[in-house]
């Protein structure tokens, strides 16, 4: 039988700021190890200061010290090449960074051409041609680089300004060197997919062992969904697999609980690094949930001569995304559907009139003005039967053991697509929680049961 000890009593024990500090660096580490395996998309990004910050302020004063001073040594007479050897060294460090290790003849020319030794003698002897090291420079980006950052390097090579050039040079090589973080990451994300699981279940256990009840949250959650009534059989390997069956079932039921979880509401305890995009999910249901329901009325209203057109129902579903787009919750949507209405009647008399079809009058848009407006109300029938059918989709494709296409719920085919994209987020999270967590879980219901007869 699984156990992972967290269910037995034990005495309360005192832990250390540094055991603290240990557990909070590891649920980082695990933070971007987890964002990793759950997004396809996940890149590094540069990191800006906030705006309008003393950290922005000093940044871009640092920054714009640096440059004035370059360009009134430059304009010396003769030039005074103090800060372009400092500049030109920097430069030859973010060349090697960009380089894989294959490139050796490239490293070796690099290593040769802007040798230090060399361009100070050059400087202090007068014969410092600056300008024809940045050009030196940008023709190694260029090989270097990846398409993406084609045009800017044909931006450089003609500026003329050498100070604006190495500007230029030094921006660009940053985003190679973020170009080249992203590239070996992508091609390590297998094996940190690999590792994840193990590495995440010991930065938890880490993480547990330095609080009180790390699991407060994560039973509450749980255990909504679990039946005490029945306690398992006595045979011990019919009790496993009672055991097991009740968890799963459980779970499944506590991961679509998610995408109702109150705002002021701690999320469990497991799930606390995914607690942004499941809020994000939430509202994306929830704004694919009204979209559905206006269309639903909408159509039921237009008459089945508008259901049929594919082209209108295209339209109209792009048009009540456009303005439902920023909606979070239910007020939001209240103080939107007015417009939406507005837009709906006007999209259906241009289709009426386009198809050459009755067009609707004044008391049958009055009723139907009426009927969008009245679906932000927290009962509204319709709502709930789309949001019901949603979550029942969410549940099959959860429960599914095989990659099988699943069944789009009736009257929601002409939200497949966006259907399908939260769909696939939801399911990387809560599989991936489910294999790191299921050990945690198994425990939990297991307490909570009654002893075997």
């Amino acid at each position: 039988m699984l156990s992972s000890g967290l269910t037995s009593a034990s005495p309360p024990k005192f832990v250390s700021l540094e055991e603290i500090m240990q557990a909070a660096n590891g649920m980082r580490d695990m933070a971007l190890v987890h964002q990793i395996v759950v997004d396809d998309d996940f890149k590094l990004q540069k990191v800006e200061p906030e705006p309008n910050t003393l950290h922005q302020m000093v940044n871009d004063t640092m920054r714009k010290a640096f440059w004035d001073i370059l360009k009134n040594e430059l304009a010396q007479t003769p030039p005074n090449y103090t800060q372009a050897l400092v500049l030109l060294e920097d430069i030859k460090k973010g060349l090697f960074a960009v380089l894989l290790p294959q490139h050796t003849k490239i490293k070796q020319q690099i290593s040769e051409i802007l040798d230090g030794d060399l361009i100070k003698q050059q400087a202090e002897n007068g014969t410092l041609d600056f300008e024809h090291y940045a050009q030196y420079v940008i023709s190694v980006m260029a090989k270097l680089c990846a398409p993406v950052r084609d045009d800017k390097i044909k931006e450089l090579t003609q500026t003329t300004d050498v100070v604006e050039t190495f500007k230029g040079i030094l921006e660009t090589l940053d985003l190679m060197k973020l170009d080249m973080a992203n590239f070996t990451l992508q091609m390590a994300r297998p094996d940190i997919i690999a590792c994840s699981v193990e590495l995440e279940r010991k930065k938890f256990a880490d993480f547990l062992a330095v609080q009180n009840d790390g699991l407060e949250h994560t039973k509450k959650w749980l255990l909504k969904h679990v039946d005490t009534s029945e306690p398992p059989p006595a045979n011990s390997t019919s009790s496993e697999s009672f055991i097991r069956s009740v968890v799963k079932k459980a779970s499944w039921e506590a991961f679509i609980d998610l995408l109702d979880w109150e705002e002021d509401e701690p999320y469990p305890e497991t799930f606390m690094i995914d607690e942004a995009r499941l809020r994000d999910l939430q509202a994306k249901t929830n704004r694919l949930t009204a979209i559905g329901t206006v269309l639903l009325v909408t159509l039921s209203s237009a008459g089945p001569d508008l259901q049929s057109i594919a082209q209108f129902k295209a339209s109209l579903k792009d048009h009540i995304s456009i303005l439902l787009q920023t909606v979070k919750n239910d007020k939001e949507l209240h103080e939107a559907l007015s417009n939406v209405a507005e837009q709906v009647i006007n999209d259906v008399k241009e289709a009426q009139r386009k198809y050459q079809l009755n067009e609707m009058n004044e008391v049958g848009e009055a009723i139907l003005r009426q009927q969008i407006v009245q679906i932000s109300e927290p009962d509204h029938k319709i709502r709930g039967l789309v949001r019901q059918r949603i979550k029942e989709f969410f549940m099959d494709i959860i429960e599914s053991s095989t990659a099988a296409p699943q069944k789009v719920p009736t009257g929601l085919t002409s939200l497949q697509r966006e259907l399908a994209a939260i769909a696939g987020q939801f399911l990387r999270i809560v599989s991936h929680n489910n294999t790191v967590f299921c050990i945690y879980y198994y425990d939990i219901v297991s307490a909570a049961l009654p002893k075997p007869a």
